[in-house]
């Protein structure tokens, strides 16, 4: 970024947004990988190309919350500090959506070999609701558009939550009708459970753009949010997970 580029509120928030936007590209490529694992047959190498992609994600992570710190201490309007504080509370949404997506394709390539195709299918529907909500919110990110926000709230309560208790059935079935699988059991009820966690997160960031669009600042977080904005240079010295 040029020095000579003085930054403002509106400048920051163009920046923001271009990056929040990549971020959850990046997510969305996480998760084609797989899908183009499975139509190829062919998972081996899954792993390295998902982790590629998780490491971009937390270097993003880190300019996004350094632009936002630095954005804080401006004279910002109210909707620029709101819109900063949705951003800066979602980060860690988004770097756990990427540690669930890198889980899932280590899992699945491990997994693959071993598994039988129907248990195996049973999780790419999964995936597939997954990158629609990603890409609602991503479009509801950029539009501010409310309607597509709560679109992935719904698809997550509607289709998530009941395919996740679908997988979580079909394994302990598994289980009990084949004891010698235990281990390809256990390993799709924990897939199961990274794409329901992965949904989880997306929806916390459709909840802080709905209250974002509807103009209600002080209802940008959601129960587990970390500090007010006030306090958010202590963000600056929190850890990164370790890829």
């Amino acid at each position: 970024m040029s020095s000579a580029v003085q930054i403002t509120g509106p400048v920051s928030v163009g920046l923001v947004t271009g990056r929040f936007l990549r971020m959850l590209s990046i997510i969305m490529e996480q998760l084609d990988a797989v899908r183009d694992a499975d139509a190829r047959a062919e998972f081996a190498g899954l792993s390295v190309r998902a982790h590629a992609l998780e490491r971009e994600t937390d270097a993003l992570e880190r300019e996004i919350e350094d632009l936002c710190l630095r954005a804080f201490a401006l004279p910002l309007s109210r909707e620029e500090l709101a819109f900063h504080t949705v951003v800066f509370r979602s980060l860690t949404n988004l770097e756990r959506v990427g540690d669930y997506a890198l889980k899932l394709a280590r899992d699945l390539e491990d997994f693959a070999p071993r598994a039988r195709s129907a248990t195996l299918q049973d999780v790419l529907p999964l995936v597939r609701l997954l990158s629609e909500m990603l890409e609602r919110l991503a479009y509801a990110f950029a539009e501010r558009d409310v309607d597509a926000a709560r679109e992935v709230m719904r698809l997550d309560f509607e289709q998530v939550d009941a395919l996740y208790e679908q997988m979580q059935r079909a394994s302990l079935t598994r289980l009990l009708e084949r004891p010698e699988d235990t281990g390809v059991a256990l390993t799709a009820g924990r897939m199961a459970r990274s794409l329901e966690r992965l949904g989880d997160h997306l929806v916390n960031v459709a909840e802080r753009l709905v209250a974002l669009t509807a103009g209600e600042v002080g209802a940008c977080a959601v129960p587990g949010d970390g500090p007010p904005v006030s306090d958010a240079a202590e963000g600056a010295t929190r850890s990164h997970r370790a890829s």
